[in-house]
């Protein structure tokens, strides 16, 4: 095996509460708890890197799924990895795809070596399994691979997540076998992080952990939740789930979420987060604020000269009005999709390095009191 492709110092913090720490990879640091924008093909929709960059982005999630089926792992490695591939030279995460593969339930069927399905672009058929997967995610080149797993859907019985959760765990060991024996393509190490399942049964999430500690992954992901269970047992399962993993390594909460999910994260110990929300509503026409969330298409902002956000300071609130947006909205402008997106990534960069701050100062407790007094949740700010 190469040397390690990630180190992660936790600067402070504990086994269940809020963390600061400090995760280096090959192309550049990552303070956390930091979140990740999702370019599933490369690309976070309507932004370019430097915008990325602009909004306070560390790192960025992609999908091997997707790069798998287009542009496919020929061009990129012909094109020496996706880094240079899509001009991002920040660190890079990939998702082994299989959330996308899952969710294709018509497609597919899952067996022992691996995953069959179709491809939702043309129907062509396709395999997944542990080794490929991790064989396609050295052609894409990301700092962080993450191993093929089964995603329950929601509910489950508790014996179809106790099956999932057993193959799963076969898949994780055939995934870090071939991850040693196989080397990275471009002169940098890769780290390939393990996936702790089990739907919302604790006693099956307390032996995931178990099992892929034994394995010594240099990092874990929680996945199979934000599925449609309640918030309540998904807040549960983060609790309990972070509290077991170990302490000095960095802890991936898969899929979250809202504001308000990211701070209820980061109080159980989650070091990093990827979602799509900020930026698929962004391009829908919802944008966050300091005290909730606006519908920036709703007729109510016509003639409201204000920002999005009179205490952010992005390229979209120190030039335009909520008014001024909403037209492009409505007049179906491509510029309106990309001030929302470049706004929202901002304010969600922003809350992160709140959060630091606040762990850093010894303070979160009183800082989430006080984020929790000005941000209206489930409804729509003023």
């Amino acid at each position: 095996m190469t040397e390690p492709g990630i180190t992660f110092e936790l600067k402070r913090g504990s086994a269940s509460g809020p963390r600061l720490g400090l995760l280096r990879t090959p192309h550049g640091e990552v303070q956390t708890p930091a979140f990740m924008p999702v370019g599933t093909q490369g690309t976070v929709k309507a932004l370019s890197p430097d915008d990325l960059t602009r909004t306070g982005t560390q790192i960025m999630l992609s999908n091997a799924y997707h790069l798998y089926l287009r542009p496919g792992t020929e061009i990129l490695e012909k094109a020496g990895g996706l880094h240079r591939f899509a001009s991002w030279q920040k660190p890079i995460l990939t998702d082994s795809g299989g959330f996308q593969v899952f969710s294709l339930s018509q497609y597919r069927k899952i067996r022992e070596d691996g995953v069959h399905f179709r491809s939702h672009l043309d129907g062509s058929l396709h395999v997944f399994t542990p080794e490929n997967v991790v064989d396609i995610q050295r052609s894409i080149g990301s700092d962080i691979m993450m191993v093929l797993d089964e995603c329950p859907p929601y509910p489950s019985t508790y014996e179809y997540a106790r099956k999932s959760l057993d193959l799963t765990h076969r898949w994780a060991e055939r995934a870090r076998a071939r991850f040693a024996a196989t080397e990275p393509l471009y002169g940098y190490p890769q780290s390939l992080f393990g996936i702790v399942q089990g739907s919302v049964y604790a006693d099956l999430r307390e032996e995931s952990v178990r099992f892929l500690i034994d394995l010594e992954f240099p990092g874990y992901a929680i996945g199979g939740l934000s599925v449609g269970e309640p918030k309540e047992e998904m807040l549960k399962i983060v609790r309990l789930t972070a509290q077991m993993l170990p302490k000095a390594k960095p802890r991936y909460l898969m899929g979250v979420g809202k504001p308000e999910d990211l701070v209820e994260a980061v109080s159980s110990g989650i070091d990093l987060f990827d979602c799509v929300i900020p930026t698929r509503n962004a391009r829908n026409g919802t944008v966050f604020t300091s005290e909730g969330a606006l519908v920036i298409k709703n007729a109510r902002f016509k003639e409201d000269f204000r920002p999005i956000d009179e205490t952010c300071n992005c390229y979209a609130c120190t030039n335009f009005s909520r008014a001024y947006i909403r037209h492009l909205f409505q007049a179906g402008e491509i510029l309106g999709l990309h001030l929302a997106t470049l706004h929202n990534l901002t304010f969600y960069h922003r809350l992160m390095s709140e959060m630091r701050s606040a762990i850093s100062a010894g303070r979160f407790d009183e800082w989430k009191a006080l984020f929790y007094e000005r941000y209206a949740r489930d409804r729509e700010a003023a």
